[in-house]
């Protein structure tokens, strides 16, 4: 039996973990489980999983669970999500708080000797450098849980690093593929939330509708996979049925593909190296019998123009645009600046940013903060 620690276990990825964690229940054991704030659900997860230990990065809502839990350790702040990321019955831990949050306990678990399923692609956009050094030197797993780099470690099993000619990641396109300029100029929060494929917390549908989240997959692959930026590609495949491809140097070409859903690659993660059954019927051809695909706009979706260029710059610019186009999303949503105003500033910015080398934790955290600060505070520019 795998015992798994889950930190944001209240999220999407989280939740769609205890479906699978349900559905394996004579392979997983959950012993940990962490989240911001969303105590309501934690209860709920703690009274069905009884896992040792809970994890409440909100100081408040982590006393008033311990008073509803008092017979559960109830672990407050970021010392309590360390706790859980290293916690010494763990074989697995899921990382799935979005944001810079999750960095550090996923290098408090990798230190820890845990294997890794990772979806928390953020980790890797701002410490990748330290992350995969800690990875090579403790021999863990580092498993991706995005469906799109799941699919390319998938693709690359049994295939030797240097026939790889390409790794090509598939986007849906998000919600506004085809719309025009001026369409663009009046987008609503409820309609950049409203994903035709995949549902997912706020600020990752946010990503996707800005290709934003295609960016920062970008820079996971290259960390993930040691290929050049120059070797990755994206392209737009409305149906998400590929989940992404890897192009080899004889010409020839494997894809994985199902149903686009979030299960199969965290079920994948959680029993691997093995396969275990899964919740869904078998794939259905006729239906399921068109694949387009498309070049992506980068003039449109500018947000994938500044992660290639972050990439190939290197340094703490990928950190710097990451945390930045954090606190732009949260003022779209606010309703602070249009959606189009969110690459257009995430470019002023980052062109302001004085780069330096990412030589350790400090120096991320502290750029993130910089960075937080400076889109917080950045005057809105004409869209036009």
């Amino acid at each position: 039996m795998k015992h798994i620690a889950i930190l944001g276990s209240t999220g999407s990825i989280g939740k769609n973990t205890l479906q699978v964690a349900r559905h394996l229940k004579e392979r997983i054991k959950v012993v940990a489980i962490a989240a911001r704030e969303n105590i309501d659900l934690l209860e709920a997860q703690s009274k069905e999983f009884c896992p040792d230990i809970i994890a409440v990065f909100n100081n408040a809502k982590a006393y008033e669970l311990q008073k509803r839990l008092p017979g559960k350790t109830v672990l407050a702040g970021m010392e309590g999500l360390l706790t859980a990321a290293s916690y010494s019955e763990a074989d697995l831990v899921i990382s799935a708080m979005t944001g810079t949050m999750g960095l550090q306990p996923t290098i408090e678990a990798i230190k820890a000797g845990k294997d890794v399923g990772l979806a928390n692609k953020e980790a890797l956009v701002s410490g990748g450098a330290i992350i995969m050094k800690l990875v090579k030197e403790k021999n863990i797993n580092l498993l991706p849980i995005d469906s799109e780099h799941s699919a390319i470690f998938q693709c690359l099993n049994g295939e030797t690093p240097k026939s790889v000619q390409r790794i090509i990641l598939t986007s849906s396109g998000g919600p506004f593929r085809t719309w025009t300029q001026e369409q663009l100029e009046t987008v609503t929060v409820e309609q950049a939330l409203n994903h035709p494929t995949w549902s997912m917390g706020p600020k990752v549908t946010i990503d996707s509708s800005t290709l934003m989240n295609k960016g920062l997959e970008v820079i996971e692959a290259f960390w993930l996979f040691d290929v050049s930026p120059e070797q990755i590609d994206v392209i737009v495949h409305p149906q998400s049925i590929i989940h992404s491809l890897v192009e080899f140097c004889d010409g020839s070409m494997l894809a994985q593909m199902s149903e686009p859903n979030m299960i199969v690659p965290i079920q994948y993660s959680l029993t691997y190296p093995d396969r275990a059954p899964g919740l869904f019927k078998p794939f259905d051809f006729m239906k399921n019998s068109k694949l387009e695909f498309f070049e992506p706009n980068k003039k449109t979706f500018r947000c994938l123009a500044l992660a290639y260029e972050a990439l190939k710059c290197g340094g703490t610019l990928p950190c710097y645009m990451n945390a930045a186009n954090e606190v732009l999303v949260e003022r779209f949503l606010k309703g602070e600046l249009s959606w189009k105003n969110i690459g257009i500033q995430l470019e002023k910015l980052m062109n302001q940013h004085a780069v330096i080398s990412v030589d350790s934790l400090e120096t991320i955290l502290a750029v993130d903060a910089l960075a937080r600060e400076e889109a917080a505070r950045s005057k809105l520019i004409s869209t036009k």
